[in-house]
């Protein structure tokens, strides 16, 4: 089991989620379940852009870390994303390899968990929708760090 993280701040963004996840089905990712869909500011190193909806996906897969990893970069430039965009910038969809099951896992284009899971509320937030006893490997239960997140504000904005 893995999670995956969606986001979207151009354009239609809930059509641009739900696209995602439908083209992550199309190529053979299990889509389990589903997270609700959260309003956030953006955060990182550029600031003045549209606020973000992002969700959270609990998958299954057979696919290796570096497979899914270019099936999600695949999603990302089928939907409209130019791969060699600004850090942290504007984009119709961002699809993240967040967990892979306990793995810890890392490469020059990959790491696992993800690096900023346990510092972005807008990622934890869904994540613990979809499972609240979640725990990051080799770290503590994800639900520990939200209370040190209390400043990155995430809004509910209803299902996917």
């Amino acid at each position: 089991m893995g999670y995956l993280g969606l986001g979207s701040n151009i354009g239609d963004r809930a059509a641009n989620v739900r696209a995602a996840r439908a083209a992550l089905a199309d190529r053979g990712i299990e889509i389990e379940a589903s997270s609700s869909l959260y309003e956030t500011a953006p955060q990182g190193e550029v600031t003045d852009q549209p606020d973000f909806l992002n969700a959270a996906l609990r998958i299954r897969t057979t696919l290796g870390p570096e497979e899914l990893l270019d099936a999600c970069k695949a999603v990302e430039r089928e939907l409209g994303r130019e791969p060699d965009g600004l850090r942290h910038g504007p984009r119709p969809i961002d699809v993240d390899v967040l967990l892979l099951g306990e793995l810890e896992y890392s490469s020059r284009r990959l790491t696992l968990p993800h690096r900023e899971i346990a510092t972005r509320r807008f990622v934890l937030e869904p994540l613990l929708e979809l499972d609240p006893a979640l725990r990051l490997p080799g770290g503590p239960a994800a639900a520990a760090r939200l209370e040190a997140l209390a400043d990155q504000p995430v809004r509910r904005i209803g299902r996917f």
